[in-house]
């Protein structure tokens, strides 16, 4: 071979090693970018999911939301397989309703136990894109004073109860808008208790736990019918930390799940049983 000929190759060389060098220190970036998304995370390589003190049905089956059984603890484990997530890498914890929603530091990733998309809940936390749109229902007991009860008028004269700050006690006030003022209590299961106790005549709450209530855990109640929207439709959202940058993800992350008709098939296998309830009007 000619020193030109050799020149050349060596050339040659050089020009392939550079480019295979190149590629390295580009595959190499790939690694960092990802350590950059996993510290978004409360805990790298884990994704922090939170829903409430106690998860009820259909909600969560059992109390157990690692389980994957109920609406919301399925809607969890499709939002953690787009993000990338296996379900042994989703950790559970819990929190107070009220508690979430406030301005701070947040326990967790994200938050599922059935926030209503509200601009002034958006001045402390993130919401996603909303999983669901959900009615408010009025629950009576059966032989108690919502018997006959067919309208909202006849609504109006009634003893009303509610968890406060929620779609439910915003509903009693701008749709029933009763004579007297509603019982608020600081969560659901106070307003049950309460209601079990004969503290207020009809109990305001979304549908689908108007449908568990009725069936479980509230004796020889019926709903007496579905109300109409009130002021704030009642879309409910995965909750975050205020400027999370998660949020952004977990919407992508849920959108597709609308689109590829994921959380159709799982409100169908939960909240099936919401049809056919008499609209008060």
């Amino acid at each position: 071979m000619t020193r030109p000929a050799l020149r050349t190759v060596l050339a040659a060389t050089a020009a392939v090693t550079a480019l295979l060098l190149a590629g390295c220190g580009s595959g190499s970036a790939a690694p960092s970018e990802s350590a950059d998304a996993d510290a978004d995370y409360l805990t790298p390589g884990t994704l922090t999911i939170a829903t409430g003190d106690i998860a009820y049905e259909p909600y969560v089956i059992g109390d157990d939301p690692a389980s994957g059984e109920g609406f919301e603890a399925a809607i969890a484990y499709a939002i953690a397989e787009k993000l990338g997530f296996a379900a042994e890498d989703v950790e559970w914890v819990r929190t107070s309703f009220e508690a979430a929603i406030a301005p701070g530091p947040k326990s967790f990733d994200f938050n599922i136990q059935q926030y209503t998309i509200t601009d002034e809940r958006k001045q402390a936390v993130d919401f996603s894109s909303p999983y669901y749109s959900a009615s408010q229902a009025v629950v009576g007991i059966t032989g108690g004073p919502t018997d006959g009860v067919d309208s909202i008028d006849g609504l109006k004269g009634l003893s009303l109860g509610a968890m406060a700050g929620s779609t439910s006690a915003q509903t009693i006030e701008e749709v029933i808008q009763p004579s007297a003022e509603p019982r608020l209590y600081a969560s659901n299961e106070d307003a049950v208790a309460a209601f079990n106790a004969n503290q207020f005549d009809a109990f305001v709450i979304d549908l689908p736990t108007a449908f568990l209530a009725t069936s479980m855990y509230i004796e020889n109640s019926y709903i007496v019918g579905e109300l109409p929207a009130g002021g704030v439709a009642d879309e409910w959202g995965v909750v975050l930390a205020k400027d999370s940058p998660l949020t952004d993800r977990v919407s992508a992350a849920i959108d597709e799940l609308r689109e590829d008709g994921t959380l159709e098939a799982i409100t169908d296998e939960w909240l099936g049983a919401g049809l056919g309830v008499t609209l008060l009007k």
